[in-house]
């Protein structure tokens, strides 16, 4: 299969904007559609990259120039590039890939991308319809199956192995962007989510399908065969088709869900006047056990939020950015393993979530355990100090770790912060009083060993200290002063 051979085809009305022979001759290994402006990572070789170039800005001609390198980098077949976007494939993008050798076809807008796709899927594995002993699409029997199973609302697990049954012993995966598996056949291994996302970035070979429903770009649906022999490509389609219709249903019971979730947030932020038996009533209407203990969780992204919750398992409840988790249903620790430590375990899923939108700020705060609906209100606010004092360095923060007058510092807001500390140490500047002063606090306000850390004479130590409690007010004899300077420090 070549980018020649899509452009001999008269349905899909592709255009070449620029590519030499040899290269249009490569062969394709497969298809990626995206809209990152950095797809690199999620590329293998010779694949075939689709995008409708979204993420392509006018006012920022450099951007063409990294989304190719990118695919050049990645040893990508070809760009398929959409018109429906821009109206036209920019010329800046076209001449990026001239310079990079990377070829450009334009996509038209009667084109959709799923008709690419098949169409690449169909020329690898033969003109089906001279293979009659093949099948074509799935059986009229399963699908009967499958419309009654959805009519009775059963789950994606069932329906992904009632769907592939008459394949025989597929492995197969249902798998969301950040690795988690939905549902996967019989004889498919269990996958870690690491593994996981690592396969839906393009770390495994196969066939990936996208399931068109709505969804995030953390819980988007993929259908995963690591066979790309173990079936027809029109019959994957239509198991997509059967997924995708499940996940419409499920989009509306979620939209129910979230909405009793935000209810339970209201009522926990109003808590000081709520009536206990009305929370126990909203945490019941949110599937939460009315007795807890519970943990209530601040995001950044409430669709992040979710998509680690439903990672980790258990009873939740997301209400926009809030969460409330049932502790007691989450995950258990295998046997003689300490509990389960939940700011450990969304460490470890955190940067799964931030590859599906590496442009986003993402982070997240948890607040301490609350016994009962009565502590949910303090757990919140708990949870937002946290979120604050959460960083690029530490994006998941639990407030059990706020164990350091730094990282406690950390949770206040830098507005705050920025006025406190010109307040206190404004005076001093940024020059040698104030080394002298975090050199002096930092070995425990010894004079011999501040002038020895400075190349000092002791006696110079002892005058620009008794400049800094000058200007500043303080007397670095007394406690309280030096826990004024030292937070001063922090916050300047």
């Amino acid at each position: 299969m070549h980018v020649l051979d899509l452009l001999q085809s008269e349905n899909l009305g592709l255009t070449l904007l620029w590519g030499e022979d040899a290269l249009l001759g490569q062969e394709v290994s497969g298809v990626t559609a995206t809209d990152l402006e950095d797809p690199g990572r999620f590329l293998g070789p010779g694949e075939l990259v689709l995008s409708g170039l979204v993420w392509w800005a006018r006012d920022d001609p450099d951007k063409a120039n990294r989304f190719v390198a990118a695919l050049a980098d990645a040893g990508a077949t070809a760009l398929l590039a959409g018109e429906e976007t821009h109206g036209r494939v920019p010329d800046e993008l076209v001449a990026a890939c001239r310079a990079r050798r990377v070829p450009i076809v334009a996509v038209p807008a009667r084109t959709s991308f799923r008709a690419v796709t098949e169409a690449v899927y169909l020329r690898q594995w033969g003109d089906l319809s001279r293979r009659p002993t093949r099948l074509f699409a799935l059986p009229e029997n399963v699908r009967s199956e499958l419309s009654g199973l959805l009519e009775r609302g059963a789950g994606p697990a069932e329906l992904l192995d009632r769907a592939c049954a008459h394949l025989g012993r597929v492995p197969c995966y249902l798998l969301t962007a950040s690795g988690r598996t939905i549902a996967r056949t019989p004889s498919a291994p269990a996958l870690p989510a690491q593994r996981g996302a690592g396969a839906v970035g393009g770390a495994m070979g196969g066939v990936w399908l996208n399931v068109e429903a709505e969804g995030t770009p953390y819980d988007a649906w993929r259908l995963h065969l690591p066979d790309a022999d173990a079936a027809p490509p029109r019959v994957l389609h239509e198991i997509a088709e059967v997924l995708a219709q499940y996940r419409d249903g499920q989009a509306r019971r979620v939209a129910a869900e979230r909405a009793g979730a935000e209810e339970l947030v209201a009522l926990v932020e109003g808590a000081a006047s709520a009536d206990p038996g009305a929370l126990e009533d909203a945490l019941v209407a949110a599937g939460l056990p009315a007795r807890g203990p519970y943990r209530v969780l601040v995001a950044t992204s409430g669709d992040a939020l979710a998509e680690a919750l439903r990672h980790l398992g258990g009873a939740a409840a997301v209400g926009g950015t809030v969460a409330v988790l049932h502790e007691g249903a989450s995950r258990p620790a295998p046997e003689g393993v300490p509990g389960v430590d939940l700011g450990a375990e969304l460490s470890e899923l955190w940067p799964l979530l931030r590859a599906c939108r590496p442009e986003a700020e993402l982070r997240v705060g948890v607040g301490a355990v609350a016994r009962g609906a009565e502590d949910l209100r303090a757990s919140l606010n708990q949870a937002r100090f946290a979120l604050t004092a959460a960083g690029d360095g530490s994006a998941v923060r639990v407030i059990d770790q706020l164990d350091t007058l730094a990282a406690l510092l950390a949770g206040v807001p830098a507005e705050v912060r920025s006025v406190f500390g010109a307040r206190t140490l404004g005076a001093l500047g940024e020059g040698m009083l104030r080394e002298t002063l975090e050199v002096f606090l930092a070995h425990n306000c010894s004079w011999a060993r501040t002038a020895e850390a400075l190349h000092l004479h002791v006696n110079t130590v002892h005058y620009r200290i008794e400049r800094v409690e000058a200007l500043t007010g303080r007397d670095l004899s007394r406690l309280d002063h030096k826990l004024d300077l030292y937070a001063a420090l922090h916050c300047a």
